[in-house]
């Protein structure tokens, strides 16, 4: 048994990369402890196991005085019994299995460590309101939790699904893998996939706002003059932005141009909502913001939520108003708020006494209508 012992090492160490050496230290341990319980001994057990051809000697560790560990070894008596080589063939094989398996643990863990930050594809397992596992490969598996899944989502069995993994740590059985369908990095992975352009470093996600499983905003920009970063991202007729909505199964994505100026980057945030001025408060880092009066509600979105998405995206605390509402607040600068706006809707920039603006489309060449420009005139 002995030189077949080595031999089954050497080829354990070729298929698998386990250290023959390791094991053998290991098997030493294990019988060492198994001998002094067999023999009932007061003394320390002490076992080798020749590198070359295998034989196995088993010696008790005489001292001095057996009830103290730490006093000197005085004697080794050789009581390697007749039936080692049996004894040993069972506990060879429990430790080898158990050597596998963590070096099997080990190579997960060094795999997946260094993915943290990564998506990965999966296959539903198990899933209910405690947990969901996720199948990576064969005898590969990731935790789901409930913290990490959008309200809108539920998974089926052998459902397909995507991930981001946020944390890989050693634990006393296998590597704990989590992973999360609710991050911000997965909308960025996952636009990485559909999308050359970021994949290549082109285009540039500068921020991300997400609310799961409901809708997100993302700010791009691009490193290369003349390409359009939003059209990048959402593709022709929309296929590249739809692939992305698809695999977070609808949920709303708002795609927008970052800008280093922060009225423009405000102003491009609420998107879809149209904006008339944006007024920036370094102090307070506070931005407000006048939209037309049939843009609040859209600028504010459903609950809050564009709005609260698009202080999110930019770092700016928002506030929203609507003209009426800025003029009668008193708030400087309404009027050239209108005239701005009037080139990107066309419509008359003069506000009324109400705190109202004018409905009229503007005439050509002017930022007024027949009518307030005539006023205008007389001022």
């Amino acid at each position: 048994m002995s030189s077949e012992l080595i031999e089954a090492l050497r080829q354990l160490e070729r298929e698998k990369g386990i250290d023959q050496f390791v094991i053998l230290d290991r098997l030493e341990q294990a019988l060492a402890s198994t001998y002094k319980k067999m023999l009932d001994l007061e003394n320390d057990v002490r076992v080798t196991i020749d590198r070359d051809n295998g034989r196995i000697h088993v010696y008790e560790m005489v001292r001095e005085n057996p009830e103290d560990e730490e006093s000197p070894v005085i004697d080794e008596k050789d009581i390697t019994p007749p039936d080692v080589s049996r004894i040993a063939a069972q506990t060879a094989k429990q430790v080898i299995l158990q050597v596998i398996r963590e070096a099997e643990r080990e190579q997960i863990f060094e795999e997946y460590v260094d993915r943290v930050g990564d998506i990965v594809t999966g296959i539903v397992q198990q899933s209910d309101s405690r947990y969901t596992l996720v199948s990576l490969r064969q005898g590969v598996e990731a935790l789901l939790p409930p913290a990490e899944q959008p309200p809108t989502e539920r998974y089926d069995h052998n459902q397909r699904v995507k991930a981001y993994i946020v944390e890989v740590r050693k634990t006393v059985k296998e590597p704990s893998i989590v992973v999360s369908r609710t991050h911000p990095g997965l909308l960025r992975r996952l636009f990485e996939l559909e999308v050359p352009e970021i994949y290549d470093g082109v285009v540039e996600i500068k921020s991300i706002a997400r609310e799961p499983g409901l809708r997100s905003k993302i700010a791009v920009s691009s490193r290369e003059p003349g390409l359009d970063p939003v059209g990048a991202c959402v593709g022709p007729k929309g296929s590249r932005v739809r692939m992305v909505v698809s695999e977070l199964r609808g949920e709303r994505i708002d795609v927008v141009p970052h800008n280093d100026d922060p009225a423009t980057f405000v102003a491009n945030s609420l998107s879809p909502a149209k904006v008339s001025r944006v007024f920036i408060d370094e102090g307070t880092h506070t931005a407000t913001v006048v939209v037309p009066d049939d843009q609040l509600s859209l600028a504010i979105g459903k609950e809050g939520q564009n709005a609260r998405l698009a202080a999110k995206l930019t770092g700016w605390r928002i506030d929203i108003k609507s003209e009426q509402q800025a003029a009668v607040a008193g708030l400087a600068g309404v009027a050239a708020a209108g005239k701005e706006a009037v080139e990107e809707d066309g419509r008359c920039c003069a506000v009324t006494t109400s705190g109202i603006r004018c409905r009229n489309k503007a005439r050509p060449g002017s930022s007024y209508c027949g009518i307030h420009e005539k006023e205008a005139e007389g001022e």
